[in-house]
């Protein structure tokens, strides 16, 4: 007599169920960059399009329309290759190429010149956009005004003082979060500021000129400094992870780090005159 096969390896039917070993997410030890391409497709903050986030040479971030186009439609200005994980301007000379998100985005002003091809691509997604915010799927986001963040009690994107380099973060300094990927290929939940070593302290420095940039009028700026730290503690946010990735070189980045290099004329709106009021307990000391 036959035993009765075990059903939780079997489909309704009776039929065996298979199972595909999961394969395990490396990073190759050559690879420009340490960044695993899954989980890079996002969702753009103005118009709610899909984008992929790429690194450039400059290891700045830049966001690309996730489909290939042809060369041929695309301005020779506007195109972008991969090579090895890294965006690079230009083409490759072959009959495919990216483009910038920022180019075809319906919330930014269209770039001149850039076709018919383009335009009708900028228009589906003007369509997109506006599906999306007459279902409440997206809110428009509101300008901040100078005045508004002037007279913020906390700074939603604070400027951040690392290795004598100041960097606008995307969140609050206690709202960094690591962007190193877990056992379980999520992104760490951890934050960036650990309450048991020392934090950086908020002051009011000069807005400028900082490392070449122009002349501005004289003026103070709350800035998150964090120079007083050790060498391996101000690389360690720069990278943008949490102490128990910090020591664990190995493991991959599931998403880009967050820092911008800070330009007082681009980023003026997030510029504070006044130090802010930082929770007791947290790392905002003055």
């Amino acid at each position: 007599m036959c035993p009765h096969p075990d059903r939780a390896r079997c489909h309704w039917d009776g039929s065996p169920r298979t199972t595909h070993p999961r394969r395990p997410l490396r990073v190759s030890a050559t690879s420009p960059s340490r960044l695993l391409r899954t989980g890079q497709d996002r969702h753009c903050r103005r118009c709610g399009n899909r984008i992929d986030l790429y690194q450039r040479a400059d290891q700045q971030p830049i966001a690309l329309h996730p489909a290939e186009l042809a060369a041929t439609q695309v301005p020779e200005a506007c195109r972008w290759h991969l090579s090895g994980g890294i965006a690079h301007p230009h083409g490759d000379r072959s009959d495919w190429c990216r483009i910038s998100h920022h180019v075809i985005c319906p919330h930014h002003t269209p770039t001149p010149h850039i076709g018919p091809y383009l335009q009708a691509m900028r228009r589906q997604l003007a369509l997109h956009t506006r599906r999306l915010i007459d279902t409440g799927a997206l809110t428009p986001a509101t300008p901040t005004t100078p005045q508004a963040a002037t007279t913020a009690a906390s700074p939603a994107r604070p400027v951040v003082q690392i290795l004598l380099g100041r960097y606008l973060a995307d969140s609050p300094v206690d709202a960094i979060q690591c962007v190193a990927q877990t056992r379980h290929r999520h992104r760490c939940p951890r934050p960036v500021l650990d309450a048991h070593l020392p934090a950086g302290r908020w002051k009011l420095l000069p807005t400028g000129p900082h490392r070449g940039q122009l002349t501005l009028p004289a003026g103070l700026m709350a800035v998150y400094d964090l120079g007083r730290l050790a060498y391996t503690e101000q690389l360690r946010w720069r990278t943008q992870r949490c102490t128990a990735h910090a020591a664990a070189p190995g493991a991959a980045d599931l998403a880009l780090a967050g820092w911008q290099v800070f330009d007082p004329l681009l980023h003026s709106p997030h510029i504070h005159t006044r130090l802010p009021h930082p929770a007791p307990g947290r790392g905002g000391k003055r």
